[in-house]
């Protein structure tokens, strides 16, 4: 042992007083070594001094003021259960009366899908009641458009050429579109790169 200084988990189960096999050799070190002896006394001083301070207890509150700081990891099914358990009333007689609603409000709408399953060809012409008016809404608001982005002449023009005239007309306005947006783009560039 005398080829080296102790190390520091040497160090420390001296000061520990540990007594075991491997001790009686650094204990012997340190009185043959006057560097190791005097870092074992600074290590000592150090733990005397700490075992000296006050000790302090936090408060009762400190422990939830850190918590509330926390975010806590909650899984859904565990949320799910909460939500659920927060609706369920307190009291008997309240759980079976609004597990009686429940059950009530669950049986009519189960008719009432029964009768809507039921009544299909009605829903099937309902259903193309209704696409029918959702496919005119979007022709007009389309038709709307043109006329306001290309005006009544122009879209009349590509009416008569039919759908390669609208393919002409709206392609010519993403052209116009692009060319435009990659002009200013450069402008841009070009006055970003005057003021570096």
């Amino acid at each position: 042992m005398n080829h080296r200084h102790l190390l520091p988990t040497e160090i420390d189960l001296l000061l520990d007083d540990e007594e075991g096999f491997g001790v009686a050799p650094l204990k012997a070190h340190v009185r043959a070594c006057p560097d190791c002896l005097a870092r074992l006394e600074d290590a000592r001083l150090v733990t005397d001094s700490i075992e000296e301070l006050a000790q302090f207890a936090p408060s009762f509150s400190f422990a939830d003021s850190i918590m509330a700081q926390v975010p806590v990891f909650v899984p859904w099914h565990v949320a799910a259960r909460d939500s659920v358990k927060a609706w369920i009333p307190a009291s008997r007689p309240a759980r079976v009366a609004a597990l009686g609603v429940a059950a009530s409000v669950a049986s009519v709408l189960t008719v009432a899908i029964l009768w809507i399953a039921s009544q299909a060809d009605l829903l099937v012409f309902a259903t193309g009641i209704a696409g029918s008016r959702v496919r005119e809404m979007l022709v007009d608001g389309g038709r709307n458009a043109m006329l306001t982005l290309f005006g009544s002449q122009t879209v009349a023009l590509a009416s008569q050429a039919g759908a390669i005239g609208m393919v002409l007309l709206f392609g010519g306005f993403l052209a116009i579109a692009a060319s435009a947006t990659f002009g200013l783009r450069s402008i841009a560039v070009a006055s970003s790169r005057r003021r570096a």
